[in-house]
């Protein structure tokens, strides 16, 4: 393999540490401590950091899906005559590429449900109403979602490379 191929699966893996590790230190580490300030200073940090990790997070997102296909394509996978196998799919290699471009777009859709839609909603709300609760249990949910989503798609990984 050429130099640029393990210099674009690096970028690759960075992306992904950042994506991932970042949702996990906000889930984590972030929230916890977040949840111990009262409901008005609360709701602005965590408006302020999520709009934050948003914008680095979508970053990182464009990262992963340019590297992502340029791995395949140093790979020789982004022809129609590879992907139109049922061979190729039915290998170890396919199936759980299969796994890891499912939980890919599983995961931009819980992040672009969570970041465009319940994160501002919830940002949006009365601090303390019912409301913003409620919409505090489904950005919870769906960053809990995304994270079993993250952990199988990293197990996937591993079993590409290996």
């Amino acid at each position: 393999m050429s130099p640029l191929y393990y210099a674009n699966v690096t970028l690759h893996v960075l992306a992904a540490m950042f994506w991932l590790g970042g949702m996990f230190f906000l889930g984590l580490v972030g929230a916890p401590a977040l949840r111990r300030l009262e409901p008005a200073l609360r709701t602005r940090l965590f408006e302020e950091i999520g709009l934050r990790f948003r914008a680095a997070g979508w970053i990182a997102i464009a990262v992963l899906l340019g590297t992502g296909a340029a791995n395949l394509h140093y790979r020789g996978l982004l022809s129609t005559e590879a992907l139109a196998e049922a061979a190729f799919w039915g290998s170890g290699y396919g199936r759980m590429l299969a796994i890891k471009l499912g939980m890919v777009l599983a995961m931009l859709a819980v992040s672009a449900v969570h970041d465009f839609g319940i994160g501002p909603a919830a940002s949006r709300a009365q601090p303390g109403s019912a409301e913003a609760e409620r919409l505090r249990r489904w950005a919870v949910r769906l960053g809990r979602l995304n994270a079993v989503l993250g952990l199988i798609l990293v197990l996937a990984a591993v079993r590409i490379a290996r």
